[in-house]
């Protein structure tokens, strides 16, 4: 099966354990989690080695996609692993990916390094695979907006 890696750095202005809360609490993942247009409807977090990592995200067309798995590690408010499957809107397993986040402050900002390799289960795999950079770039522009402090 066909696999792609994605690594994005970003530095957003606020504090770290604001940006990390954004990743391991469920009401502020609802915000922001997912490609532009995409809305998070449903977040069970359990943001613990072994704990729970299920969204279900909807497109802008109405279609529900399901992001299951679990946090494999956490270091507060320093790093993440999550190891997740993505089903399509027919509930089918389509790609398995293994999400790795790094969080520096530095002087009132962060700096996130997301490392993310996703393995294709079967072809229906291959767009989201295409798709990834831009999903994940299109994903933190929206956790920018959500972590910035208010004006």
């Amino acid at each position: 099966m066909r696999e792609r890696t994605v690594a994005i750095t970003r530095v957003f202005r606020a504090p770290r354990e604001r940006v990390f809360e954004a990743w391991t609490r469920a009401e502020h993942l609802v915000h922001w989690f997912g490609p532009a247009g995409f809305s998070v409807h449903s977040a069970q977090i359990d943001a613990r080695p072994g704990g729970i990592f299920r969204l279900c995200v909807r497109s802008p067309g109405g279609k529900d996609y399901w992001v299951r798995g679990e946090y494999r590690d956490v270091v507060a408010p320093e790093h993440l692993v999550i190891a997740c499957t993505a089903d399509d809107e027919n509930g089918i397993p389509r790609l398995e990916e293994i999400i790795e986040v790094s969080f520096a402050g530095k002087k009132g900002t962060t700096e996130v390094k997301l490392r993310a390799t996703a393995r294709g289960l079967n072809a229906g795999a291959a767009p989201m695979l295409d798709g990834m950079e831009a999903v994940w770039a299109q994903t933190f522009t929206r956790l920018g907006a959500h972590v910035k402090p208010a004006s």
